[in-house]
């Protein structure tokens, strides 16, 4: 069984366990234990002197013999640890301190070859300090390449988890992307194009909010058409508003050391209210026909595509630049689609619908009210003394007075009525959903309307321009387009044997309306 030593404090069997040992004997034996540890082993005593240590302590610490033997003091065997540069003095202070605590503690020295040694202290119940200095080198080492080894790996699954929400954010703006494109493709016009647009860039481009534009037909300002996520749309803005117009590429706000905002985005609350944003030229065939204004929250680094940002984020800017590419073509193919439209339905000098889309739309308004068992009116038009005109004052005199005529007639149809122009001086307006009696009266306004016209034609007033009209109605007058048609230039020609500007119905009809 083992006692404790009244006066030194160690373990030792007791007297009815072993044998009798003598002091010098017993040191001995203590001695040649320590001496056989893997470990360099020091104790202090309870006031802070060296008792004992094994020959391991010179080896494991790197030690002279006069660097450590009994009775050096603990403080100076500190000092000469932070002179060696093994710890730092405020590592010192407090393993003293912990020495006075009477509790156990343990902490890592580097030596000065680089080897790194574990100092750990136990106390005694007599007062003392058992310290052990085990060479952990080969042991650091291999922990740090573990947590070098934990790190890689946690940063490849990190990056791997980041390349997967990157492809999955490209996979769904592939097919969003896609999908925006076949609706694009669909548009019949502008403003349906407008409509699909507003629609998709919520989607597109999640937390954005922005606006559209596009150049006029004078090609001096460029119209505020679309908005998506916010309420805030200018009605117009100057090419010089825009850097991005100026420079003829994209301009992003927020994202480098040098910004300067936009005028138009001065104008619309300044970025104060707006944050970080990114304009697009809006480019087709080499021609610049909008511009596509994106914003983002302040703060949110969705424009910016460094290494450092969201997966995600990182590709925003470059898929906003791709979205105004796809938009571009659309708006191109529109225009150009509008453009062919107007070469093959409208009049070239006056913008009036021509003959074939005439004829065209009175065939679909007759069968509508056919099935609906509704009437319609045709009026014809033509206007008086038109051959005066051109021989008297010249044939730009003439178109004048036809592009007059043909203002007035667009000015008028505010209802679903078809103006055009049949060739010549005649004219036509097909009057859906009207009988005879309510396309006498719309006649007589328009014609009215035309008398009181001034028309100036080199510095002066030229005669005064009136009208002829003729009524026909469906289906009181015929069921056939160029039947309802010759109805009407019947009554027509019978306004003009009546000294012309009135209006006329067909003579199985009330007599003429004059003026």
């Amino acid at each position: 069984m083992l006692e404790t030593d009244s006066d030194t404090g160690w373990e030792v069997a007791g007297a009815n366990d072993t044998p009798d040992l003598s002091e010098a004997e017993l040191s001995l034996t203590i001695h040649e234990i320590i001496n056989s540890m893997e470990q360099g082993v020091l104790v202090w005593s309870k006031c802070g002197r060296c008792e004992m240590h094994n020959e391991r302590v010179f080896d494991i610490l790197e030690l002279r013999s006069d660097d450590i033997f009994e009775g050096r003091i603990r403080k100076e065997f500190l000092e000469l640890a932070v002179k060696r540069g093994e710890i730092t003095a405020d590592v010192a202070a407090q393993t003293e301190a912990r020495f006075h605590e009477a509790s156990p503690f343990a902490f890592d020295r580097q030596l000065p070859s680089g080897r790194v040694v574990n100092t750990t202290a136990r106390p005694m119940s007599s007062g003392r300090f058992v310290v052990t200095f085990s060479d952990v080198t080969e042991a650091r080492q291999n922990q740090r390449q573990l947590r070098a080894a934990k790190l890689e790996a946690e940063q490849a699954s990190e990056n791997a988890r980041k390349s997967l929400v990157l492809e999955k954010a490209r996979r769904r703006q592939t097919r969003l992307l896609s999908e925006f494109d076949e609706w694009l493709h669909c548009c019949k016009s502008l403003d349906e194009l407008l409509r699909v647009l507003g629609i998709f860039m919520e989607r597109l481009l999640p937390g954005s909010s922005g606006q559209l534009y596009v150049y006029s037909n004078s090609r001096d300002v460029l119209d505020g058409k679309c908005s998506w996520n916010t309420d805030s749309l200018l009605e117009f803005i100057e090419p010089d508003d825009c850097w991005s117009l100026r420079r003829g590429r994209p301009y992003s706000y927020g994202t480098s050391d040098v910004n300067l905002t936009c005028t138009h985005v001065d104008d619309d609350g300044g970025v104060e209210t707006i944050g970080e944003y990114l304009c697009i030229p809006i480019l087709a065939h080499g021609d610049t026909v909008g511009l596509m204004h994106i914003r983002y929250a302040k703060g949110s680094n969705m424009l910016k595509g460094n290494d450092t940002a969201d997966a995600q984020a990182s590709t925003t800017h470059q898929f906003a630049i791709q979205c105004a590419e796809h938009i571009s073509l659309a708006i191109a193919n529109v225009k150009l689609r509008d453009q062919l439209q107007d070469q093959s339905t409208k009049d070239s000098l006056t913008g009036l619908f021509n003959r074939r889309y005439f004829l065209d739309s009175m065939r679909s308004a007759i069968a509508h009210a056919e099935r609906k068992d509704t009437k319609l009116a045709v009026l014809t038009i033509d206007a008086d003394n038109f051959k005066r005109f051109n021989d008297n004052h010249g044939h730009d005199a003439g178109d004048l007075v036809l592009r007059m005529i043909s203002k007035s007639m667009m000015a008028s149809c505010k209802g679903g009525q078809v103006p055009s122009r049949l060739g010549g001086e005649e004219f036509a307006i097909l009057l859906p959903d009207m009988d005879v009696d309510k396309a006498v009266e719309f006649a007589e306004e328009f014609r009215r309307t035309i008398e009181a016209q001034v028309v100036r034609y080199a510095g002066a007033d030229l005669p005064q321009v009136t009208v002829s009209l003729g009524v026909s109605e469906y289906p009181t007058h015929g069921s056939e387009p160029q039947e309802l048609l010759k109805t009407a230039d019947v009554a027509l020609y019978h306004a003009k044997s009546q000294g012309r500007n009135q209006t006329c119905v067909p003579e199985d009809s009330p007599d003429c309306s004059a003026g």
